[in-house]
């Protein structure tokens, strides 16, 4: 994930004027810039490996990337085939252990999809170790 605009608070977001003044009535230079109170930011993923590297892949603002998005929309669509566009069925498959790569069916689908994977136990117990 990466985060295009931090957030702010509105405590600093202070115009010292005579009561009653509108906010439109104020010389623009007069105004504070601010930020909004959400971070902005975007997920994206991308397969890189000594074979050459994929298009990046973003998910839509918004969507929650859940076991069933990650199946459906990342490795089907998208990562897979992109993979095997850039390095045939000569790969390892290596995730992270982010709670959708943990799902059973995540895992079934990349044994019947890849020529071989590393899953997020293996990764989480090579991290502890």
């Amino acid at each position: 994930m990466f985060t295009v605009e931090p957030p702010f608070t509105a405590q600093n977001d202070r115009v010292y004027v005579p009561v009653g003044t509108k906010k439109r009535f104020i010389q623009p230079s007069r105004l504070l810039r601010t930020l909004s109170t959400f971070s902005k930011s975007f997920v994206v993923s991308v397969a890189v490996s000594k074979m050459g590297v994929t298009e990046l892949m973003f998910v839509d603002p918004g969507v929650k990337v859940n076991g069933q998005y990650y199946r459906n929309v990342l490795l089907s669509q998208q990562m897979i085939p992109a993979i095997k566009q850039v390095a045939g069925d000569t790969c390892v498959f290596q995730q992270d252990s982010a709670p959708a790569h943990h799902a059973r069916d995540t895992i079934q689908l990349l044994q019947r999809k890849t020529p071989d994977f590393i899953g997020p136990d293996l990764c989480r117990s090579t991290v502890q170790t």
